[in-house]
């Protein structure tokens, strides 16, 4: 299966004003995430907690590209904690109404990407929200992106033929 990453966009992210003699900086490319084909599962629970989950981050990294980022960064990193786990909460209870046989490492997945996440939002709450927790967030999110192309897809596909 070839990867497709979701569409760019291509605003960097907006950083207060510096001194006069700034030190020079690599914007950050904001993308816009959204179910493109790649992402689609076909099963509508796991497909509209996904879009939920991409509105958030989009919010967000809107929130960034016109300077107000900083103030939205713990907010959502932490809506994202918390919705991932009901989210996981969810396709794990398809799984077993369904006897999907790979439950156990989806479900070790889900407890080990909870974790990771949960981590991701304590440093935002310890150190603020800066470009590397930016960044740090965002690689949580393909992380979770290239489990949805794959395992998610499969667990939607074994609910279909199991319905």
């Amino acid at each position: 299966m070839q990867e497709v990453s979701p569409p760019i966009r291509g605003k960097p992210f907006a950083a207060p004003p510096q001194s006069p003699n700034p030190s020079p900086r690599t914007p950050i490319s904001t993308k816009r995430y959204s179910l493109t084909p790649d992402l689609v599962s076909g099963n509508e629970l796991i497909d509209s907690e996904h879009v939920q989950l991409f509105d958030a981050i989009n919010n967000l990294l809107d929130a960034c590209a016109s300077g107000r980022g900083r103030d939205s960064m713990h907010k959502t990193a932490q809506f994202l904690a918390d919705y991932v786990a009901k989210h996981f909460g969810d396709e794990e209870a398809l799984q077993k109404q369904y006897h999907y046989p790979h439950y156990d490492a989806h479900h070790t997945f889900h407890v080990n990407y909870k974790k990771q996440l949960r981590e991701a939002v304590d440093v935002i709450e310890r150190s603020g929200a800066t470009m590397e927790n930016l960044q740090s967030l965002t690689q949580q999110v393909n992380v979770l992106l290239n489990h949805i192309r794959r395992e998610d897809k499969r667990v939607a596909a074994h609910v279909r033929k199991n319905s």
